[in-house]
């Protein structure tokens, strides 16, 4: 059973074949539900083959993923945080898309250079030349 469609942005949605769930044993609280129901779920995208993604995001992507991205480019996001499957499954998705719209912000505006003014400067240098004064000020005192 395919998953249905995943709508990131207006321009990025996708398809839910592209998308992998397997249902595995979770761990942590839940009694007897814990050890007779597959509730974590591992989600798995493969983002650089994916033919949704702009190539801007894939580039971005590999700095962003981290340790959630293989080394064949493939993203496995593994959700065991509720005791329900369609919770897990559902933060699963969300943390998969939250992570593509990081991936798809533009890039920061370039630095503007700026200089120091110049009555910032005249404060830096007159707090320096204090400075040296207090401390000229501790050395030991010649007797004449």
């Amino acid at each position: 059973m395919p998953a249905d469609t995943l709508y990131i942005t207006d321009a990025i949605a996708i398809a839910g074949w592209e998308l992998t769930e397997s249902f595995v044993l979770a761990s942590g609280p839940g009694g007897q539900n814990v050890n007779k129901v597959a509730t974590a779920v591992e989600l798995r995208f493969d983002l650089m083959n994916s033919p949704s993604l702009p190539d801007r995001v894939k580039a971005n992507a590999r700095r962003i993923f981290g340790r959630r991205l293989t080394k064949d480019g493939v993203v496995v996001i593994l959700a065991e945080t509720y005791r329900s499957q369609d919770r897990n499954r559902e933060d699963a998705r969300e943390r998969l898309k939250d992570l593509i719209l990081e991936a798809n912000k533009p890039p920061p505006p370039p630095r503007k250079k700026t200089r120091p003014t110049k009555g910032s400067v005249e404060r830096r240098l007159k707090a320096k030349a204090g400075r040296s004064e207090v401390k000229k000020g501790r050395g030991k005192i010649d007797s004449d």
